[in-house]
């Protein structure tokens, strides 16, 4: 005859199994996020005033980055300025024109944020008349 044999599992405390796994899905959620990395950064370029200059920034990261772009601070907003995003998301490319000489020669920023961090790159653009 097999004797009966009963494991002592201890209880735990209402709502401690919840919070043990919300913890573990914490651990385990910032383990896989990572700072973002450029895989491509704008270069600094030389324009003719009426012409057009690109600038383009890609990044990766998880979760995937957003990218921004800057000039003096401030966030790129104008009739002139075009920001066309990567299909993909990972990236966009910043499209000015026409450029105008004294207006537009300045260092763009390019700035890649997730959850993570974020880390920013820069170019010059330089406009000739």
């Amino acid at each position: 005859m097999v004797p009966n044999i009963h494991l002592a599992v201890p209880l735990l405390p209402r709502g401690a199994l919840l919070f043990l796994l919300l913890l573990s899905c914490m651990v385990f959620s910032s383990v896989a996020d990572s700072l973002p990395s450029f895989v491509k950064s704008p270069e600094d370029q030389t324009g003719i005033s009426g012409g057009v200059a690109s600038f383009v920034c890609q990044a990766t990261g998880e979760p995937k980055p957003r990218i921004t772009w800057m000039k003096k601070g401030k966030k790129v907003s104008s009739q002139r300025f075009e920001v066309i995003e990567f299909d993909d998301g990972s990236g966009s490319v910043l499209r000015i024109q026409p450029l105008r000489t004294h207006r537009d020669e300045a260092i763009y920023e390019c700035t890649a944020t997730n959850s993570a961090g974020e880390i920013n790159t820069s170019a010059k653009l330089t406009v000739l008349e």
